[in-house]
């Protein structure tokens, strides 16, 4: 009976694990845009880390299955593993994207907006840092994500709309949108994880 009864810790260490390698990740795509020489070995290096980071989240569902009492409610650990998955998952596919379209250099809004998913990751990592401390306050990161999520919204609208009034080759247009719209929706995702975290919190005031 006793191996049933969990340890509160080793779920808010494999996040604690899986935030980290996800900030990793955006360090690397940042990087990779403010520095981009050998782009395809900085994209290898970052399909490293999203590999690691869904060895990661397969533990945190394997330890869910093999668990009877868990610390916090079973389907937020399931959403908060699967949404830090995702934020790895858009960070690859920008860098893969940078290398499939065989892209000469970054522009500088890409380079801005990749700052932006670094700063944001770096606030919801530090948010699941938190996990299992007592009165902890995850408003500030919600708020903080947000405000982020709405500058890269921003900067990625004006990007698409320069794209569309000064590009003449529809091809570039097509696959800068798609950047664009990828680093979006990786600000999108730590939005996602920001409000899983406070919901999370308020459930354990």
């Amino acid at each position: 009976m006793f191996g049933l009864i969990p340890r509160e810790e080793a779920f808010f260490d494999l996040f604690r694990k899986a935030a980290h390698n996800m900030i990793e990740g955006s360090r690397l795509l940042k990087d990779m845009m403010e520095d981009f020489t050998d782009p395809v070995e900085k994209a290898k290096r970052i399909k490293k880390i999203e590999h690691d980071g869904d060895t990661i989240t397969h533990d945190i569902a394997r330890k869910l299955n093999q668990t009877f009492i868990t610390p916090i409610d079973r389907e937020d650990i399931h959403d908060l593993a699967s949404a830090i998955d995702d934020i790895l998952d858009v960070v690859e596919a920008i860098a893969d994207r940078f290398v499939l379209y065989k892209v000469e250099k970054p522009t500088e809004m890409a380079i801005k907006l990749s700052n932006i998913l670094y700063q944001a990751s770096e606030a919801v990592g530090a948010a699941v840092d938190l996990l299992g401390k007592s009165h902890t306050d995850m408003n500030e990161v919600s708020v903080r994500v947000n405000s982020l999520e709405n500058e890269a919204d921003r900067i990625s609208r004006d990007a698409i709309s320069r794209l569309f009034e000064n590009e003449t080759d529809p091809i570039s247009v097509i696959k800068w949108k798609e950047i664009y719209e990828n680093f979006e929706a990786g600000t999108d995702r730590c939005e996602d994880v920001a409000n899983i975290l406070e919901r999370i919190a308020l459930k354990h005031i």
